[in-house]
């Protein structure tokens, strides 16, 4: 999954390579001309909405394991902006709104219709967040998205076509398992090396972490490397187990307060320690873990809003990487924030 499209939105000609970035990624990823229109449909409508409402502000258009598993990839895109944010997000998304003269407001309702799975979150003077994601099917209509433990969002370093940095999880049995990999360097060799991890995650998503990264170690080798971190919920235990070699860091949520959560040095699939440290905690349903790539500031702010902190994981991601960046600090690596919850995590807007 290591193509990534980001289109800044500043005026109305980035509307088009909006569209245009999620074509491509709908041709990347085998998807139909019926599921191509409807992303393209969403792309067009995300774009349109940051010059109408939020003065301009990114689309990031990424490739993602579809929900249910299979070949191909789902089609992700993300609208961020700082703009003034929307009052009522419930009212916005009904079909007849709009807070711009001369606007019909059917805009986000189609963009939920098209998209297999639609979030919005947004607050008045902070900006808004949505994520749409279109898979090779078109959902049952009527029928609530499936809620998904995992969400993550990923960007290039100067809008680079490809992005050293992956992420993927997995489900066997009671284990749920969140993987983050940061590829050496940057381009298409670190693309290769953390989607190469990725692949191999989802052949060891049964074995304990420290025995996955003893897995990747192997399977890296005919690449460049990577730092990778992997956390695993045991669900009948509720516990997490945590470990990882290299510089991705993690943060856990539990309650009101954050912990870090430590890696150990060293390169997967080039210099491996000899003793991988893993760390266990309580999982609980109020429980977060975000895992983030050193593209992202050390010192970036975990989120305090109730109302993030419930969304859904896709957006939590989205929401953190918009907000530890800006145009005055743009991010100085390829970055890539992952976000894992319990299951019963609400996906109202």
């Amino acid at each position: 999954m290591g193509r990534v499209w980001e289109v800044p939105v500043h005026d109305s000609t980035r509307v088009r390579d909006a569209r245009m970035a999620a074509r491509e990624a709908c041709d990347d990823s085998g998807l139909a001309p019926a599921r191509t229109a409807a992303a393209e449909l969403v792309a067009t409508e995300l774009a349109t909405n940051l010059l109408k409402h939020a003065g301009g502000g990114l689309m990031v258009v990424n490739l993602v394991d579809p929900p249910a598993g299979g070949t191909g990839a789902s089609v992700q895109l993300y609208s961020l902006d700082h703009g003034p944010g929307i009052a009522d997000v419930d009212a916005a998304l009904r079909d007849g709104y709009s807070t711009a003269d001369g606007s019909l407001g059917a805009g986000l309702g189609s963009c939920r219709r098209s998209a297999n799975a639609f979030h919005l979150y947004s607050r008045p003077g902070r900006g808004t967040v949505a994520a749409a994601r279109i898979d090779a099917e078109a959902g049952e209509r009527g029928a609530p998205p499936a809620r998904l433990p995992a969400g993550g969002i990923t960007v290039s370093l100067g809008q680079d076509a490809h992005c050293g940095d992956a992420w993927g999880w997995v489900r066997s049995g009671r284990l749920l398992t969140l993987l983050l990999a940061d590829g050496l360097g940057h381009g298409p060799k670190a693309a290769h090396a953390s989607t190469a991890a990725v692949a191999e995650l989802r052949r060891t998503g049964h074995l304990p972490p420290a025995d996955i990264l003893r897995r990747l170690h192997t399977a890296l080798r005919p690449t460049r490397g990577a730092a990778v971190t992997v956390a695993q919920v045991d669900t009948e235990r509720a516990e997490l187990s945590f470990a990882g070699v290299g510089n991705v860091s993690a943060r856990l949520r539990r309650g009101e307060s954050w912990t870090s959560l430590v890696t150990h040095p060293g390169i997967v699939g080039a210099y491996f320690p000899a003793q991988v440290p893993v760390r266990r905690l309580p999982w609980h349903q109020d429980s977060l873990l975000v895992v983030h790539s050193d593209g992202l500031p050390s010192r970036w702010t975990p989120p305090e809003d109730p109302g993030l902190l419930a969304h859904d994981p896709s957006v939590v991601a989205a929401a953190i990487l918009r907000d530890a960046g800006s145009p005055a600090r743009p991010v100085r690596d390829d970055t890539s924030v992952a976000v894992l919850a319990p299951d019963c995590r609400t996906t109202t807007p």
